[in-house]
């Protein structure tokens, strides 16, 4: 369900709570169907009313105005599946941001006092009812802070994992950012620096299609991605920060 085994502490992930403490309610939604990011995102703002299905499905909608041509037949049809077009249009729908953290970067230097929950994309294997078949998705997952502990809020968890302080964050995200086509998001309020003062390291080519071709698109889209000037059509009305493909070579930068 994760790039790589968490191997946290199994007894605290089964009772969050903390001896001689009130205990702390967590928002936690379930999957149903395809609709992770749904979840992600009402997870993150601990609010099952945050967003909808049909939210999702408008701002879907209004991203693909030539919806009747295009690859997503699950989302055309309110099924989910949404991609990273879709989180970010419907973060700043709140006043809200998505940040892609570059895996380069130490997360030490992650300014957690500016950040209100994080949103992974990350491998996890398909189902069919009780059966796990032998396929990979892309999958959207949470992760966030209530009363004063961080909790792994994935929607396909029976109950939220325990993970701990600021220290133990940390080590968990270094741990699942290790594993291939994982990728993080800080969701951020606007205009909030989503980490302390240090050198650039632009956004990479391979990293950046990871968020919008894992599952969500046809080859021909594939194919379009690979070339700079055809990324316009496909992110222009979302997308806030500079792509880059090498240093100092400035791809897109839309507002």
């Amino acid at each position: 369900m994760s790039c790589v085994p968490w191997k946290g502490d199994k007894t605290k992930s089964e009772a969050p709570e903390t001896p001689q403490q009130t205990p702390v309610r967590i928002y936690h939604e379930k999957q149903r169907r395809e609709l992770c990011a749904l979840h992600a995102l009402n997870n993150v703002f601990q609010d099952g009313n945050a967003f909808t299905r049909d939210t999702l499905q408008e701002i879907f909608q209004r991203l693909s105005p030539n919806t009747m041509v295009t690859p997503h037949k699950k989302s055309m049809l309110g099924n989910g599946n949404y991609d990273v077009n879709v989180i970010m249009a419907a973060l700043q729908t709140k006043g809200y941001e998505a940040v892609w953290w570059d895996k380069r970067r130490d997360v030490n230097v992650i300014a957690l006092s500016n950040v209100m929950g994080f949103i992974m994309n990350l491998p996890s294997s398909l189902c069919w009812g009780p059966l796990k078949l032998p396929l990979k998705r892309q999958h959207w997952i949470c992760v966030r802070e209530v009363g004063g502990t961080y909790y792994n809020l994935d929607s396909k968890l029976k109950v939220p994992e325990w993970i701990g302080g600021e220290t133990e964050l940390r080590k968990f995200l270094r741990h699942q950012l290790r594993g291939k086509n994982c990728e993080l998001l800080l969701v951020v309020p606007e205009e909030k620096p989503p980490h302390s003062s240090g050198p650039h390291i632009p956004m990479t080519k391979t990293s950046w299609q990871n968020l919008y071709t894992s599952t969500h698109f046809s080859q021909a889209e594939h194919q379009a991605c690979s070339s700079a000037s055809n990324l316009k059509p496909f992110f222009s009305n979302v997308l806030k920060y500079i792509y880059t493909v090498s240093a100092g070579k400035t791809i897109l930068y839309a507002v």
